[in-house]
């Protein structure tokens, strides 16, 4: 009844041993395992793998169950469907790059993308300064990834940048000609260091610490700004050190 419940949706069981009590807990949690939380599809699926179990519960059980999913940002409607009445999770899983799928370690990133979708509409400030610790988070990821040792408590985001983009073969100073043959690679990479360096000034300066005093000229547009800047970096560094064929793994060898 498990298996064909997850599999019906697409899902297969890890197989992995767990810390669950009971043969069919742990046959649950085999399956949960091969669900990713920052994949849209996954997310949507594996909600339709709970409003099955939905559909066994009685009445007592059902308003119990509702009040559980209500205090967690869930809707439980009368066709037993499950929507969100926020889109944090979903929003954040359609935004995240699919890349980061491949990191061992990618929670301080999905952290600072949850992190900005929460401020995203109604605290410009705080997604600036969020948008600076996403770049940040993913520079560390990386190099972590990488094998490259920094002082956590002493590293600037400055060297973070540049370092991440040099042992990427993405810094500016080091690219080769793009693939057309011009230099409008460079020139659009070191646009991106620029961008990434700035974010980080621009939240230095007060108007993503939280710490300064309003800024009345400080809008929604431009935490967008700032928040789309920072997840672009994001990617292509991410895209980069994802690819099995980018010229950094052959230069690293």
């Amino acid at each position: 009844m498990i298996s064909a419940m997850w599999e019906d949706q697409g899902f297969v069981s890890s197989g992995d041993p767990n810390d669950e009590s009971g043969q069919r807990r742990s046959l649950w949690h085999e399956f949960e395992d091969n669900v990713d939380w920052a994949d849209l599809d996954h997310v949507k699926r594996g909600l339709r793998v709970y409003e099955t179990l939905l559909e066994e519960l009685d009445d007592d059980a059902l308003a119990v169950t509702r009040r559980f999913l209500t205090r967690h940002d869930f809707v439980l409607d009368g066709d037993r469907r499950l929507t969100f009445t926020r889109d944090n999770t979903i929003a954040t899983a359609s935004r995240v790059p699919q890349s980061l799928h491949t990191l061992r370690e990618p929670d301080m990133i999905l952290d600072s993308f949850d992190r900005i979708d929460r401020a995203i509409g109604t605290d410009p400030a705080q997604a600036i300064g969020s948008g600076k610790e996403l770049i940040e988070a993913t520079a560390k990821t990386v190099l972590d990834e990488l094998g490259v040792a920094f002082d956590d408590k002493t590293v600037k985001l400055p060297w973070l940048i540049d370092t991440a983009q040099r042992k990427l073969g993405l810094h500016p100073q080091a690219v080769a000609p793009g693939p057309d043959g011009s230099n409008a690679t460079k020139r659009i990479l070191g646009g991106l260091s620029g961008i990434a360096i700035g974010l980080a000034e621009l939240r230095n300066e007060g108007w993503g610490t939280g710490h300064a005093a309003r800024r009345p000229g400080l809008h929604t547009r431009h935490a967008h700004m700032a928040v789309g800047a920072a997840r672009t970096w994001c990617q292509v560094i991410l895209d980069t050190l994802a690819d099995p064929a980018a010229p950094w793994r052959s230069a690293s060898s």
